[in-house]
């Protein structure tokens, strides 16, 4: 499915352009049961930046057997994120997730805490964690921001056990609990994801990093699972996603023809409001393409993070959520920061 001739178009193909093998399991030392495994462990803590992310566009390629779908996107990390602070608990029988969003459960329901079981039944450990989890990204957005959560407690984790699995590990690891968290693991901040989105290809970011945009949020959110039941594939692009790809890259940015997101049109089925706003935002004239990220409800303006004045005088636009962001890549073997080029508003 995935095409090395993609690579003579004018995208560099990153290392880890690949299908997920089966998983494997690592460790250095086998669960017995006892506490005590740890009794001469100190308890030692990070801190990190967990990022979110935008699909420059989104193609359903088939409806599945299954009752999935196959997609073909290309995923980009961004710098509107939450912020995170792990300590390890050698002596703890659970975990522990404080969230200072009330409204997000912290039971094993999370994707942190399956993010914490995952990498205790993959790597063999009997490590438990406390973290703490300041909210930033908001839910039913279609940023990914739960997503971010659970790639950066992986990392975290692993991190806080001596790196024991590799990056691939962690990138194989986490389809098992969700589709778009294996984008974080992508080495360059930017991938083409097919399947669920769970295989990832790297590419080289194919938009300036400092490119402006801003993200604007109606307070209702979307469950992606409906949106997925509303799609109507007769109505979907008949655009190729490596088309898309490569047309991004050439304009070094997303034209308003390449803003493609199939799942636009259940969304604005279901919330109507939706589309008149995306409208609203191109009739302003302010950015160079305007389009719905994953399944909704975040509309990302491109090329300007001005706020226009209609969002600002209007009384029905007063509870939008509103932010600058920018694209980020992270380091190798590190994890993502926040770019600097904006402040966000406590």
């Amino acid at each position: 499915m995935l095409q090395s001739a993609a690579a003579h178009r004018g995208l560099a193909r990153a290392p880890l352009a690949r299908k997920i093998a089966p998983a494997r399991t690592v460790g250095v030392r086998r669960r017995t049961g006892a506490v005590a495994v740890h009794a001469n462990y100190k308890p030692n803590a990070v801190q990190l930046f967990s990022p979110s992310k935008i699909n420059l566009f989104l193609r359903v390629v088939r409806r599945r057997e299954d009752g999935y779908h196959d997609l073909a996107s290309l995923f980009h990390v961004i710098d509107l994120g939450d912020y995170m602070e792990f300590e390890t608990m050698p002596y703890a029988l659970q975990d522990t997730l404080e969230c200072s969003d009330p409204t997000i459960p912290t039971d094993e329901s999370n994707l942190v805490i399956k993010a914490l079981n995952l990498y205790r039944r993959k790597t063999l450990q009997t490590m438990y964690f406390k973290v703490k989890l300041t909210k930033r990204v908001p839910h039913g957005a279609g940023l990914g921001g739960g997503s971010g959560n659970a790639a950066t407690t992986l990392f975290a984790a692993n991190k806080l056990m001596g790196g024991i699995a590799s990056n691939e590990d962690l990138l194989q690891w986490s389809g098992e609990i969700g589709s778009d968290i294996s984008v974080f693991f992508s080495n360059t901040g930017a991938a083409y994801c097919t399947g669920r989105g769970e295989v990832v290809e790297d590419v080289s970011p194919p938009v300036p990093l400092d490119t402006p945009m801003l993200l604007v949020k109606p307070p209702v959110g979307l469950a992606t699972p409906k949106i997925f039941k509303s799609l109507d594939l007769a109505r979907r692009s008949a655009a190729d996603p490596r088309g898309l790809l490569d047309a991004i890259a050439a304009a070094r940015g997303v034209d308003q023809a390449a803003a493609v997101n199939d799942l636009e049109q259940p969304a604005f089925d279901n919330l109507p409001e939706l589309a008149a706003l995306k409208e609203r935002l191109i009739e302003s004239g302010q950015f160079r393409s305007v389009f719905m990220t994953g399944s909704g409800s975040t509309i990302v303006c491109f090329g300007s993070d001005a706020v226009p004045a209609f969002l600002k005088e209007e009384p029905q636009y007063k509870d939008l959520f509103i932010s600058p962001a920018r694209l980020i890549t992270r380091k190798p073997n590190g994890w993502y920061e926040h770019s600097g080029l904006w402040k966000e508003q406590h």
